[in-house]
């Protein structure tokens, strides 16, 4: 067991971190009040290489293994989970059917768009359909040497930013897991609309919207695998991709943590700092091991991923703990700075509304529990 990062894998951690600060955090605040999506944030990442993560070697990309994946997405959700979210749904999550179930044209395909600086989207949930997978109403009727998509997506991060879309839907809804096909989809294609931008609780800096597929036609040399293999893909996918939403959530907890143990050192009442007290030094040494404990569970994950053992439910332990921790962290760090914490100016408030949707998407931490109790039973 060997707890050391490689020279790389710290060279990319203190890369994200020294862009989280000096990019992100002096104006994510401005951007957040506004609801805007940060396009010039994006735009610097992917100058810097922080927009290709998730692409191997052999397409063209930096070819990082996955803890270094998961280093860099904490580091850029310890700036902003909006920003760090826009980069894990287009080179983390988006690229992992197509890693999974894509023959060697529609990755070149698609990575040479992710490297020549386009986002990509996936395309999973929809109205009536969230958690449970085998409900989509998306439907892929064939015809000829194309596939007709008509439905609706809810709940896309990146669909009014992304040029890419990997889509998944059924071509016989009575099959339920057996009739779900993927798709690499154009954005641009015919038939393709998107809804007005959600007003959501927290991630302001995220663009999430309804994707209306109408009649949209898509190539078959665009399908993912056979047919009947779609949900076989997507679930291989949210498997790689889970660990990036416990990093996500260890970003924002330490970011969090920090925020709070350096105001309990500045802000002094009855003659001393409120560092001193039992009460506050109890509340930040809870915090402390949690995040670590959820830090170690995510490289755990990545690493039995790496070296090719089962990894599904560590992947959903790793998830389900930190974003329960990000929660608990970031409200406790409203509460350690009182007032001065439910004010927008503190930053923790916004910490604490962005926390609360990873325990919601990618799998709920209910589902997350089931698929964790599942493995303990069967």
């Amino acid at each position: 067991m060997d707890f050391n990062l490689t020279d790389e894998q710290e060279a990319l951690r203190k890369t994200a971190r020294k862009f989280s600060e000096q990019e992100i955090i002096p104006c994510i605040q401005a951007y957040d009040d506004k609801e805007e999506f940060p396009w010039t944030i994006i735009k610097k990442m992917h100058e810097v290489g922080l927009m290709t993560t998730g692409v191997p070697e052999e397409y063209g990309g930096p070819g990082i293994d996955m803890v270094g994946q998961m280093l860099v997405t904490e580091e850029l959700c310890y700036g902003d989970l909006g920003v760090g979210i826009t980069m894990a749904s287009s080179a983390l999550l988006a690229p992992c059917p197509v890693l999974v179930g894509g023959n060697k044209d529609q990755k070149t395909r698609f990575f040479d768009a992710l490297n020549g600086g386009k986002l990509a989207a996936f395309c999973l949930t929809e109205p009536g359909a969230g958690s449970d997978v085998a409900a989509l109403a998306t439907t892929a009727v064939k015809k000829g040497d194309h596939y007709i998509l008509n439905g609706t997506k809810q709940f896309i991060t990146n669909a009014g930013v992304a040029d890419m879309y990997v889509v998944f839907a059924t071509t016989d809804r009575s099959q339920r897991y057996k009739g779900i096909i993927g798709f690499i989809v154009d954005r641009h294609t015919p038939g393709i609309s998107v809804g007005p931008e959600e007003k959501k609780m927290g991630v302001h800096t995220s663009d999430t919207r309804q994707v209306i597929f109408e009649d949209v036609a898509v190539p078959v040399a665009n399908r993912l695998g056979e047919e009947g293999e779609g949900f076989k893909i997507c679930m291989k996918a949210l498997d790689l991709s889970r660990p990036s939403v416990a990093a996500e959530a260890v970003g924002v907890a330490q970011r969090a943590f920090d925020i709070a143990v350096q105001y309990s050192k500045e802000r002094s009442t009855f003659g001393e700092t409120i560092s001193n007290y039992q009460a506050i030094r109890f509340m930040l040494a809870d915090m402390a091991m949690e995040i670590e404990a959820a830090r170690l569970l995510t490289y755990k994950a990545c690493w039995l991923a790496m070296n090719g053992l089962p990894f599904s439910h560590i992947a959903s332990y790793a998830k389900c703990f930190a974003s329960d921790v990000a929660m608990r962290v970031t409200t406790n760090a409203v509460q350690i700075l009182g007032g001065y914490g439910y004010l927008r100016e503190y930053g923790v408030e916004k910490l604490m509304r962005d926390a609360k949707v990873m325990q919601i998407y990618e799998g709920t931490n209910q589902i997350q529990r089931v698929v964790i109790s599942n493995h303990i039973l069967k």
